[in-house]
């Protein structure tokens, strides 16, 4: 059974998703929903000339502009939906990046994408992937990206998060490692941290959306939080797979994990 404050906390994130947009994205799917009904308004998929589709890896929302949503897939591709026509407004083939005058092929699965709150926060996003690299994108210029990092054992990095209060930080975290690595994407590949307090490999990452220098990271069994140094910490009962940190009230952190029996 769950806690009244994982209840809270799930009620709570419910509730801010309606407030700021009465719409969810599911996997691939655009619906609509009231207090009464859920209801699917259309399919999303730019692959309508073959019944295979690659599978998504994970997708984001831009905070500034609704009708923007960005998916990430084990095709390569990272593609950019208008919601509201449901047409790709831009689709981004990872394998040609741009490092200052360079070209670099780059052939493997995208594990996660997020938009950056830079520059107005519509036209900056990231992704990360099997190859063991961060690359930043901007929705003007397609064609090119900057690589902002590249594992020095090249093992996927799963999962990044931009910092909510300051555009220039970001947080990424390789597969089966025990650190999160934090970056400054005005200093290309030069890791300002790492967060290496875990004894075992971390499954999530949030950035506090009040503050530019604290972070909470998920363990296995381990929920950390930091501001230079650890602070906090706070043990499940089973294994963590994912953290949010509550936008509107900041206070509260809603986790899911393993629980057996």
């Amino acid at each position: 059974m769950r806690s009244e404050a994982e209840k809270k906390c799930e009620r709570e994130r419910v509730r801010e998703r309606k407030k700021n947009n009465p719409r969810l994205a599911i996997r691939s799917r655009f619906a609509s929903f009231t207090d009464r009904e859920t209801r699917l308004e259309c399919l999303l998929n730019n692959n309508k000339n073959s019944d295979f589709c690659a599978q998504l890896t994970s997708f984001d929302w831009n905070e500034v502009d609704p009708n923007l949503l960005g998916t990430s897939s084990i095709d390569t591709t990272c593609t950019i939906w208008g919601l509201e026509t449901g047409q790709v407004l831009g689709r981004v083939n990872l394998v040609t990046g741009h490092v200052k005058t360079q070209l670099i092929a780059h052939d493997k699965e995208v594990y996660d994408i997020s938009f950056s709150r830079a520059g107005g926060g519509r036209d900056t996003f990231a992704s990360v992937g099997a190859n063991g690299s961060v690359r930043m994108f901007d929705l003007r210029h397609l064609k090119h990206s900057t690589i902002i990092y590249d594992d020095p054992q090249h093992h996927p990095l799963l999962r990044l998060c931009w910092n909510k209060q300051d555009p220039n930080y970001l947080a990424t975290m390789a597969m089966d490692s025990l650190e999160v690595v934090i970056l400054d994407v005005r200093v290309p590949c030069t890791p300002v941290a790492r967060l290496n307090n875990h004894r075992a490999c971390v499954n999530g990452i949030a950035w506090a959306p009040h503050s530019s220098c604290d972070i909470c990271t998920a363990g296995r069994h381990f929920l950390q939080f930091f501001s230079d140094d650890p602070i906090l910490a706070y043990t499940a009962e089973g294994q963590i797979n994912n953290v949010q940190w509550a936008s509107t009230q900041p206070d509260w952190i809603a986790i899911c994990y393993n629980k057996f029996y």
